[in-house]
Formats: structure tokens, C-alpha cells, sequence
């Protein structure tokens, strides 16, 4: 399984990272600790110089980002409602009772066209899906959101202290703005964690989804898994340790971004830099793209805390979920589709497990040369396998389309 190696190199790059930073942090981290002995009505203002973003911060750099889509679209931040503090619906429990909106890009499409949902993964949010939009808003009606306490939807305080609630979190508040959108009948894409959220939504609200597309998807293998003996192995060792100490602690990558106050957007540029483009399993990102995505990464990182420490409850370290969707595969009732790329670090043999069991009808398909961004490293190919896995709703014949050239089935 490519967990260990993914897991491993993340933790030598956020230790090359800091080590890059420190000397340059200490001064501003000093900074820091003056500005911490002041009184509190001038500490806020001294948190927004520490760390430069704000929700229209976000909103700007995906403007700046969605300014390579050619389609034309609309932005919007979709109200689902207000509570007050204590409010029993759990996305409401807040010291807030502020509305909650979600950040919503819709695009132009042509008339009668199937309608296709898209949910970002974890870390995050629906800009990433910048070098999709132009092909697929071709064929389909696009809506891409941003989760609850990502991107620029709200963030309210996260109060969720079980796997139950944490996922109501996203399940609920996704219903919320279906129903805000009065959408149904849709095509319902996630991408890694988001297709976690996609496939429980989908369990509990089949009605409204035509078909479910999980690319990468999270959550299809447990700790208990035979596969996750490298996982108990590395607990045993002192790094293992610390790093399973920090994880149930919920120390997030966001944190460590925000940590290094003004010289976070310097460690989010050496990832992008890195993963889509020496390290790329694809192709690699232009000097334009790659500037525009780090500068969207860094305020959608940066900011407040909170749909991000889902983390622990949902999954235990190694990415192993805490309630494995493999368990409830013969309850699936959506037809469903998974995109996997060759080297996606998610496991797809997970995938077939979970197909025999399932009373739909499942398929798998592969892409060569792209990893766990297959929709980045291989855009071709990603829309290729999109428009056949939705052939039933876009050819008057779907029985004669055979799978595209470069994929294949798992």
C-alpha cells in the first residue's frame, strides 16, 4: 500500500520545510510573543498582520484562480440557515448564531444538460477542480462547492466530538444547501475525503443522486485491514509515536501553515512547486497556474480553523477510516463509478472489495501516469473517464461506448 511512503514523505518534507523556515521564523516569532503581552483589544489586529487572510481574501484568490476557466460562471455564497448558540443542529453549535453559507460556483451550460455536483477533499476546496471546468461544463451543468468550514463557506466553530457528528457535520449541511439550490436528480463527483461525504450522503439521501462518481476516494479500508500492518508497525517506533500523538491531538497540516505566520505562503509554495511539478506524476503545472494555486492554497489554509479538524473522528492515523464504507456496501443503492489514478496513494483494491457486496452496478477505472490529483496530473484522461462513466446520461446509445483508449478497468 502507498500510505507508508505517502506518510513518510510528507513527514520528511514538513521537517525540510521547517528547517527551511526556522532561522528565517525566530525573529518573526519573537515578533509574535510581544504582540501576545499586549492588552486583548489590540491582539486581533496583531492575528491579521500574523497571518494575512480573511474569507475575501478567498474569495479573490479564486477569482484570481477561476480567471484561467473560459466558461463563464457565477459565484455565490448560498445561505442554509441560522441557529441560535446551542442550537442543536450540530453545524449550528457555535458561539455564533451568524448565518452559514456555502461558497457555490455554478456554470454556464447548455439547455437539458445532466446536472454534476463536485466536493473537493480534505485540505482543499472546489478551486482545485480549475483544470476541469472548461471540458466538462461542455457536456454537463457544473456546480462545484466548498465544504462547510472550508474554502470560503463558512467556518464556524467546530464543536463535533464523535464520528456520528462529524459527519452529520458535512452530510447535514450538504442537505441544507441542496435544498437551498432545490436540486435533484444529479450526478454526485467527490474527490477523496469528499467522496467519504459524497458516499455517506448517498446512503442517507439516494433519492436525489442519479449516479455517484468517487474519485480517489477516502474511507474504503480500515485499521484493521491486513494492509495496515506497516501502520501498527511504525506506531511502535518513537516517530511513529509522536506522529500518532499529534494526529489525536489534531494537529493539522493548516496549523503548521498558520504557524509560520507570514512565511506559511513560502511552504505552500515549496508543496505545489513539489507535488505538481518536480514530483508530478502528469503534467505539470504552468508557471501561471502553479502561482495562482498557491496563492488560493495559502488563504483557503490559512484561515480559520474548522471543518478541517474532522480529521481525527473520521479517521484514525494512516487515513483508515473509523467507519469503513466497505461496511456498508450492501446497503448502496446509487449506481456508482471509481476513478482511480495509478499511482493514488488511496488503495483501490478497497474499491473492488467493497464492489462485490454492492446490489448496483459498480465499475472501476484506472489512469495511467497521474496520482491521487488525477483530475490535475491527467485532466485528459480524467474527463475522458467522467463522460464514460455518465454515458447513459449523455449518448443516445450508452451500450455500444466502450471505455476510452489510455484507461482501464480495474
Amino acid at each position: 500500500m502507498n500510505l507508508r511512503r505517502l506518510s513518510l514523505r510528507m513527514a520528511d518534507e514538513i521537517s525540510r520545510s521547517a528547517q527551511r523556515e526556522t532561522s528565517a521564523a525566530s525573529s518573526t516569532a519573537a515578533v509574535a510573543a510581544e504582540n501576545a503581552k499586549l492588552k486583548s483589544k489590540s491582539i486581533w489586529p496583531s492575528v491579521l498582520r500574523w497571518i494575512p487572510t480573511s474569507t475575501d481574501k478567498i474569495i479573490a484568490a479564486e477569482k484570481r484562480l477561476l480567471s484561467l476557466v473560459k466558461t463563464p460562471y457565477v459565484q455565490e455564497r448560498v445561505n442554509i440557515g441560522s441557529g441560535p448558540p446551542g442550537s442543536k443542529v450540530r453545524w449550528f453549535r457555535s458561539e455564533s448564531n451568524e448565518e452559514r453559507c456555502i461558497n457555490t460556483v455554478s456554470f454556464d451550460s447548455k439547455e437539458g444538460s445532466p446536472t454534476l455536483v463536485m466536493i473537493h477533499g480534505y485540505g482543499a476546496s472546489q478551486g482545485f477542480f480549475f483544470r476541469n471546468f472548461d471540458a466538462l461544463a461542455s457536456r454537463f451543468r457544473v456546480i462545484a462547492i466548498d465544504q462547510l468550514g472550508w474554502g470560503g463557506s463558512s467556518r464556524p466553530d467546530f464543536t463535533c466530538k464523535s464520528t456520528e457528528e462529524t459527519e452529520a457535520w458535512f452530510i447535514d449541511s450538504f442537505e441544507e444547501w441542496r435544498k437551498a439550490k432545490n436540486l435533484s436528480n444529479f450526478i454526485l463527483l467527490g474527490h477523496s475525503f469528499g467522496g467519504y461525504v459524497a458516499s455517506k450522503y448517498a446512503l442517507k439521501h439516494p433519492e436525489h443522486i442519479q449516479h455517484l462518481i468517487l474519485v480517489g476516494p477516502a474511507g474504503f479500508s480500515s485499521e484493521s485491514d491486513t494492509k495496515s500492518q506497516w501502520v501498527t508497525q511504525f506506531k511502535a517506533t518513537w516517530k511513529g509515536a509522536i506522529f500518532n500523538h499529534l494526529w489525536e491531538s489534531n494537529f493539522t497540516p493548516q496549523k503548521l501553515v498558520r504557524g509560520l505566520g507570514p512565511l506559511g505562503p513560502n511552504l505552500v509554495r515549496s508543496y505545489t512547486s513539489t507535488r505538481f511539478g518536480s514530483y508530478s506524476t502528469g503534467t505539470t503545472l504552468t508557471e501561471e497556474e502553479s502561482g495562482l494555486l498557491t496563492d488560493y492554497v495559502y488563504h483557503t489554509l490559512a484561515a480559520k480553523a474548522s471543518g478541517e479538524l474532522c480529521l481525527k473522528y473520521i479517521f484514525s492515523f494512516g487515513a483508515f477510516a473509523r467507519s469503513p464504507l466497505i461496511h456498508s456496501a450492501p446497503e448502496w443503492k446509487v449506481p456508482t463509478t471509481f476513478i482511480y489514478g495509478y499511482l493514488d496513494w488511496m488503495n483501490y483494491q478497497g474499491a473492488q472489495e467493497a464492489g462485490k457486496h454492492m446490489k448496483v452496478p459498480c465499475e472501476i477505472i484506472r489512469v495511467p501516469e497521474a496520482g491521487h490529483f488525477v483530475f490535475i496530473d491527467q485532466p485528459d484522461r480524467f474527463h475522458s473517464a467522467v463522460l464514460y462513466t455518465c454515458r447513459r446520461f449523455l449518448s443516445p446509445d450508452p451500450d455500444v461506448e466502450s471505455l476510452p483508449e489510455g484507461l482501464s478497468s480495474a
